[in-house]
């Protein structure tokens, strides 16, 4: 993870949402498909992770069988490399001027390595500021886990992406977006576009200021038309560092955008003016 680029994002060191570009090989793939899938629960029963990672799993996850384990069972598991793992990681970009903290789901394959970031990556989504509450993105995970499936389906049906940059692959479908209804929640976006007036001067097509239990539910009942935005922030916190957007199908678990900024004056928690331009560019 360490050299984790971006599946989802993925700029050359800058970015990490997909896989490790640099680490990842069609045998890597293989492996995880044969082996059977770990998912580690945190110790607390009652902690967002535990419960909707649970749930997205049972509910979305068919590539393989899986079993669920807690934190003291993968620590004594994780170097068995006929076993993988989806598990919540703890990681931080060593030359990052601010010392921030991201929680990823990442989806590896057993290593005997002595830190869990060097273990062999296939898939990795970032859902958080390690400082921010879970409830900010724990809704999204059956949305995630359908994601990882597909993605993983596919770059083991076209290895040629492994050494190719995902992200080109998957913002060739910003296009696709004219047809579809953008859903956020009104935190989603950043200070200076939080009105309608300005969300439509720089989209023309349609955003719906919406709460996280209606995305929550578009997902599970697989709404059509409906697009969702993730994205990862501060959220009033002080570690002012990246800031992830990736725009997700709620229906057909499709990657149609991705990007990120470092905070500045200029560039606040959330959507942008420059996304949404971006995003209308057909």
């Amino acid at each position: 993870m360490k050299k984790i680029l971006s599946l989802l994002l993925l700029s050359l060191l800058a970015v990490p949402f997909l896989c490790a570009k640099d680490v990842i090989r069609p045998d890597d793939i293989n492996t995880f498909l044969k082996n059977p899938l770990y998912v580690v629960l945190d110790n607390n029963p009652m902690s967002e992770w535990t419960i909707k990672i649970r749930e997205a799993v049972e509910k979305g996850w068919t590539l393989t069988k899986y079993q669920f384990i807690n934190d003291t069972e993968f620590e004594q598991m994780r170097g068995d490399i006929n076993k993988s793992f989806l598990v919540r990681i703890k990681f931080r970009f060593p030359d990052d001027k601010v010392r921030a903290f991201y929680n990823f789901m990442t989806f590896t394959n057993g290593s005997a390595v002595k830190d869990v970031v060097d273990m062999p990556e296939v898939c990795s989504i970032p859902l958080g500021y390690d400082a921010v509450a879970q409830d900010f993105w724990s809704y999204k995970l059956l949305s995630f886990v359908r994601f990882a499936e597909k993605h993983i389906k596919l770059i083991n049906e076209n290895p040629s992406l492994i050494s190719a940059n995902p992200l080109d692959y998957y913002n060739r479908n910003i296009p696709d977006l004219k047809d579809k209804e953008i859903w956020m929640t009104e935190n989603d976006l950043a200070q200076d576009m939080r009105s309608i007036v300005k969300v439509r001067d720089a989209y023309s097509g349609i955003v719906r200021i919406v709460k996280p239990e209606d995305i929550e539910n578009a997902i599970a009942e697989k709404k059509e038309n409906v697009v969702f935005l993730h994205k990862v922030g501060p959220e009033g916190t002080r570690m002012h560092a990246r800031v992830y957007k990736t725009i997700l199908g709620a229906a057909d678990d499709k990657l149609y955008y991705f990007d990120y900024h470092m905070m500045s004056r200029s560039k606040g928690d959330g959507f942008l003016k420059k996304d949404f331009k971006r995003i209308s560019k057909r």
